[in-house]
């Protein structure tokens, strides 16, 4: 998958750790229509979500200042095509830097090898009561193998901790009931 910018490497990323999100893709559509003076105008949102209910969301990414005046401009257009279409249309701002941060640090544990060989309930059993990440990486055995399942189950929803505080050995982690079977 091939990102522009920042911005929009954040939302693939937020994107692909929410479970309601079964697919995406950069750069879905190309819509054009004639502007005000009669000049044509080309937009293309940033990004696609095939929803797990089978309904579309297009996504333009606003960069830091969250104030990009193109998109202000186009999003009733966009809004009223996307709409036509069945599908919903958001601007998405950055999130916190914080949780930019945590989601970028997870998103390196969301591959399967890192997922503990099958020990996703034996970790989610070990959180099922709110408790730092450091003690229960060693109730659960050596960290060098545990922290990296650990991570590919906060990336996965397994476990919950709150990404708006920087995520480090003592945060306070718990098991997901609802994706605890992931």
């Amino acid at each position: 998958m091939h990102y522009g910018f920042g911005a929009m490497r954040t939302q693939v990323m937020l994107l692909d750790r929410d479970p309601d999100v079964a697919s995406m893709a950069c750069s879905p559509v190309e819509l054009a229509w004639l502007g005000r003076g009669g000049e044509t105008v080309v937009h293309t949102p940033h990004l696609m979500a095939r929803l797990q209910d089978g309904s579309g969301v297009l996504v333009d990414c606003a960069g830091r200042d969250g104030d990009s005046k193109r998109l202000k401009e186009r999003a009733s257009e966009v809004r009223a095509v996307v709409e036509a279409a069945g599908w919903r249309y958001r601007i998405a701002l950055p999130p916190e830097p914080v949780v930019a941060a945590n989601v970028r640090w997870l998103s390196g544990y969301r591959h399967p090898r890192n997922g503990g060989s099958g020990r996703v309930a034996e970790i989610a059993a070990c959180f099922a009561r709110p408790r730092p990440l450091e003690e229960g990486v060693s109730q659960l055995g050596d960290p060098i193998a545990v922290w990296p399942a650990v991570f590919h189950a906060l990336w996965g929803g397994v476990l919950n901790t709150n990404l708006e505080l920087p995520l480090h050995e003592r945060t306070i982690v718990s098991a997901a009931a609802e994706r605890v079977a992931a």
